[in-house]
């Protein structure tokens, strides 16, 4: 595939210290990376160094870096990651990769006491503040050289302080209409996901932007007009392919949720079925056992299905409590089915939610009126600048969204794949 005039661009201004690509998702900045600049940097490293490569997660790195590397250079330049003594190792273009998840702290040890050659960074602003902190030390070697990605974020991000900061930089920042490779379709639906939420500014616009007020703005403003868009067809049965159903527990002024979701065929949208939300006050695990056995027990009657029960992950003698109550009830089949939320990061809950409601394949049924309300609601907070986090001071119904984001949370992938 040739190469765009704006990653030409780059290939002939990327000699600093710490060369950059910010913006819009899909607009060609790992492509680059791929195709070229790591290539390029691997074989002309002089041994001053390590060479090594981070991103958000070792999983991560794999998916958005090495695997489309290796679509391109073939198994024998790019090899498998592999765990030694001394850590996670690749082998690529015959000279020895270090390679390590970024996202926590812990991983700060790893990198401690070695001099970097290269680096590469893959999606900077999901990384542990400190790991960069580190990393900035570490890059010491008269040729060193840091090449890295990121999609931007909230304009008081410690990244973006940083590259708005006196260092030696080359920053690039993309739209997604710099890459004219893309289909025009492709294009025209990623913009559609995107509209009206924050990551329209960041992931199609190229913006560094805060996240404020609303999170799901089209979704609380059709709620508020009362056009039905995101209503279930009344004409039209509703048929779910997969049924999940999705339980947070309420303590500390808050409530238990149940939040029932159908998955439609070949992951083409999601269907919020029913959802009930259980005051704890003054009530004990049995009487949350039997309010959860009468919800499923009405989503069963219902649909004919129930295929996961997903529970939060935080309270297992709740979880293992449920098991007993259901495994003597008529749904016994159904405790073998009860399994941990995944809980995935709160923020990548979010974007799913609003890829599928801005792609127009979010729906939610009548019986569905708590998680209606809590969605409309939803709210970003403005505690801490810089963080993206979702308001959670007792005024909204964060017990809600937890449910039926844990729901949806493992097809992330299938569900966004589209």
């Amino acid at each position: 595939m040739p190469l765009t005039e704006f990653q030409q661009e780059f290939l002939r201004n990327c000699s600093h210290r710490w060369n950059i690509k910010t913006g819009a998702t899909r607009s060609g900045k790992t492509y680059l990376d791929c195709a070229v600049t790591i290539p390029k940097r691997i074989c002309a490293a002089r041994d001053e160094g390590l060479c090594v490569m981070l991103g958000n997660t070792l999983g991560t790195l794999e998916r958005n870096v090495l695997e489309p590397m290796r679509a391109l250079w073939g198994p024998e330049l790019v090899g498998v990651v592999r765990t030694s003594a001394s850590g996670n190792i690749v082998q690529l273009f015959g000279r020895k990769v270090y390679v390590l998840g970024a996202d926590n702290k812990k991983h700060i040890a790893r990198i401690q006491g070695a001099a970097f050659e290269y680096a590469y960074g893959d999606e900077i602003t999901t990384w542990d503040e400190g790991v960069f902190q580190m990393l900035k030390s570490r890059l010491s070697c008269p040729h060193s050289h840091f090449d890295g990605t990121c999609n931007p974020d909230n304009p008081q991000h410690w990244f973006k302080q940083f590259l708005d900061s006196d260092a030696d930089i080359y920053c690039q920042a993309y739209t997604i209409d710099d890459n004219p490779t893309l289909p025009p379709e492709f294009v025209a639906h990623l913009k559609k996901e995107y509209a009206g939420t924050v990551y329209y500014n960041r992931f199609i616009l190229g913006q560094w932007a805060a996240a404020g007020g609303i999170i799901y703005r089209p979704f609380a403003d059709s709620i508020a007009a009362g056009d039905g868009r995101f209503l279930w067809p009344a004409d039209k049965p509703c048929r779910p392919w997969r049924i999940h159903i999705g339980v947070d527990f309420g303590g500390n002024g808050s409530r238990h949720a149940f939040v029932a979701t159908g998955i439609l065929s070949y992951y083409a949208g999601v269907v919020g079925l029913a959802s009930a939300r259980i005051d704890p006050k003054d009530q004990d695990a049995d009487y949350l056992a039997a309010q959860l056995i009468d919800f499923c027990t009405a989503v069963f009657a219902r649909y004919g299905e129930i295929h996961y029960i997903f529970c939060d992950s935080a309270e297992q003698t709740l979880i293992n409590h449920i098991r007993t109550r259901l495994r003597a009830c008529p749904l016994s089949w159904l405790a073998d089915r009860v399994q941990n939320s995944a809980k995935i990061q709160i923020i990548d809950r979010i974007r799913l939610t609003s890829i599928l409601m801005g792609g127009g394949r979010f729906w939610y049924l009548p019986e569905a009126a708590t998680l209606r309300d809590a969605l409309a609601a939803a709210l970003w907070s403005q505690k801490h600048p810089g963080v993206d986090e979702r308001l959670d001071d007792g005024t909204t119904d964060i017990d809600t969204l937890d449910a039926f984001e844990y729901t949806i949370e493992r097809d992330y992938r299938r569900l966004t794949a589209r």
